[in-house]
């Protein structure tokens, strides 16, 4: 089980967005590659402060955190966070930082200072909606995905930038009061890859890109939400550069209108009308759930609004913590005409005992059943 964000960082849920980053910052000096020199152990917290952060200070990875916890963001390559580059960590979130070593700005990466490493540079990521049925979602599923997305294009080459010399970084000293402050900024040339195009195909665009079109495999678990936004690593556009690494697909889920069951959260429902005979002789009847058809029995005397559970013919939870449950709404239908002989019946019948309300402690109202599907 991966730890909670708001343990690692030594808040509770009601934080604000300065306490979270108070917190990260905190860590992070704490646990930073200059004081931790060698320390592997120094290392796993600095990563593992920088994935809570990354999720804590994004106010939507945030909600669905706190909804689906972890699982919100499994299924289809999870979050990056524990892979991150230490690199990747300094360029995201430099800014926390400040001035504590050596004069702030310019990470070179674990242990190496500042100034004089070269800056890795992330494509862009790309976002695609899909569409699935509540049972692709009951079941999880694999979708195939064609992607257009930017890849280096063949027999591109590139060269160290002559303005940064390949550090990805342009370094300033300014004299002050304080005496000599070092800066350093990503270099406007290069966009801080510390490499500019040596050759390119005709086709390629100005970072030596071309479109390309590929099938991605992704896998979805069961459970998952409309909106719910899944990861793929490594399958956004590219990045220009031998050392680029690229961005990432964002699959969005959204949830097709299933024509007779309607979600609750893991449970299902379903509304089932039954003639006046059928509720008074009783009868079976056949109906949809997310793993097929079922038949279900009617009992004789059954009254309207009467509701039939099916366990665990819901949705998988995205918390792997079962499945809910289908909930059967019985509906009595009474006609609105009659014939004569209909008629005759039914007025012969209305002072008859048998037809008259007899409700005993079975018989719950409405809002006693509402209290018992919400137990």
């Amino acid at each position: 089980m991966k730890e909670d964000y708001y343990k690692i960082l030594g808040i509770d849920k009601s934080a604000d967005a300065t306490a979270i980053k108070r917190a990260y910052r905190k860590m992070a000096l704490k646990y930073h590659p200059d004081k931790n020199p060698d320390d592997h152990e120094a290392e796993a917290m600095f990563k593992k402060a920088a994935e809570a952060y990354e999720v804590l200070s994004n106010p939507d990875k945030k909600a669905r955190y706190d909804q689906y916890g972890h699982a919100a963001f499994d299924g289809a390559g999870g979050f990056s966070g524990g892979g991150m580059n230490m690199d990747d960590i300094f360029s995201q979130f430099g800014d926390i930082f400040g001035g504590a070593f050596s004069g702030g700005g310019g990470f070179s990466g674990f242990g190496g200072g500042f100034g004089g490493g070269q800056r890795r540079t992330k494509g862009g990521n790309l976002r695609i909606r899909v569409k699935l049925t509540l049972e692709e979602i009951a079941n999880g599923v694999e979708k195939k995905l064609k992607v257009k997305r930017k890849i280096q294009a063949p027999g591109t080459t590139y060269k160290t930038c002559g303005t940064c010399n390949g550090t990805g970084q342009i370094t300033r000293i300014t004299n002050t009061i304080l005496g000599r402050m070092q800066t350093a900024s990503p270099c406007t040339t290069c966009g801080g890859s510390g490499q500019t195009i040596d050759k390119k195909p005709a086709d390629a665009d100005a970072l030596g890109l071309v479109f390309s079109e590929e099938t991605v495999a992704v896998k979805i678990p069961a459970g998952v939400v409309d909106g719910m936004q899944l990861k793929v690593n490594g399958k956004g556009n590219a990045a220009p550069g031998n050392n680029g690494i690229a961005g990432d697909l964002l699959v969005v889920i959204q949830e097709d209108e299933h024509p007779t069951l309607k979600r609750e959260g893991d449970n299902l429902h379903h509304d089932l009308y039954v003639s006046l005979p059928d509720a008074i002789l009783g009868t079976s009847k056949e109906i949809d759930t997310v793993s097929g058809k079922v038949r279900i029995k009617i009992e004789p005397g059954v009254q309207s609004g009467k509701i039939l559970r099916l366990r665990g013919k819901g949705i998988s939870s995205i918390n792997s913590y079962g499945k809910g449950d289908l909930l059967v709404h019985v509906n009595v239908w009474t006609p609105k005409t009659l014939s004569k002989k209909q008629r005759e019946f039914f007025e012969e019948m209305q002072n008859d005992e048998h037809f008259q309300p007899k409700p005993d402690n079975t018989d719950k109202s409405f809002f006693e059943k509402v209290k018992d599907m919400f137990s």
